[in-house]
């Protein structure tokens, strides 16, 4: 951006991933001083020099009190399962071999939107203020063979999707009942949670703002 801008501007995203999360959608701002005469050919330079695993799809003005993470309203994110081996499913979704009932899955993941404080499924040791979220859905559905488990909050804890799944798999294999599910969100610990899966699998799929946002 500095060669095309005359400036070297901070680049603030909306967020951050763990390694090994695909975005499938992120958004960015930075501050400039200098009009960009052209938006679209900032879009074509700028892919034309990221690497083949980034692309620019668009920018956009906006104006000086909009921030890429602080305007963003909610995000959702994919957790993609697949029980075939599936050679081009490799680096996208995680495969899980046995039985899983999906049904007791998503019974339990409907106990999320209950609760807005998941201590139980967050990274220890962080610098956040608070633990709370505010879910708005959690579901699994079949896609094309693949078991694609969404879930949409105003924010999310470190590693809070990858421990949720983890968990909710724990159920699925029914080493865990629903309600045991829930006392587990309730205990606020980390320790009575599931393993944190794989991250390979997981994907920040959106990000919305208020529809004013992108407004010049």
């Amino acid at each position: 951006i500095f060669g095309f801008c005359k400036q070297r501007p901070d680049v603030v995203g909306a967020g951050r991933t763990d390694t090994g999360v695909h975005a499938r959608k992120m958004v960015a701002h930075f501050d400039q001083t200098q009009k960009i005469e052209n938006e679209e050919n900032l879009v074509f330079r700028l892919n034309s020099l990221l690497p083949k695993d980034i692309a620019v799809e668009k920018v956009e003005l906006v104006s000086s009190d909009k921030h890429a993470r602080f305007s963003a309203r909610s995000r959702t994110y994919e957790y993609h399962v697949m029980q075939e081996k599936n050679p081009f499913g490799i680096e996208l979704a995680t495969r899980i071999i046995g039985d899983l009932d999906f049904d007791l899955m998503n019974e339990a993941a409907s106990h999320l939107l209950q609760y807005t404080d998941f201590t139980s499924f967050s990274k220890l040791h962080t610098d956040t203020k608070t633990n709370n979220c505010k879910i708005t859905e959690a579901y699994w559905k079949k896609r094309e063979g693949i078991w694609v488990f969404t879930i949409t909050a105003d924010r999310f804890l470190r590693n809070m999707v990858r421990s949720i799944v983890g968990t909710l798999l724990d159920v699925g294999q029914k080493k865990i009942t629903v309600e045991q599910f829930a006392d587990i969100v309730e205990s606020k610990n980390r320790q009575n949670a599931g393993q944190s899966i794989s991250a390979c699998g997981l994907s920040l799929c959106d990000i919305e703002y208020p529809a004013n946002c992108f407004e010049k």
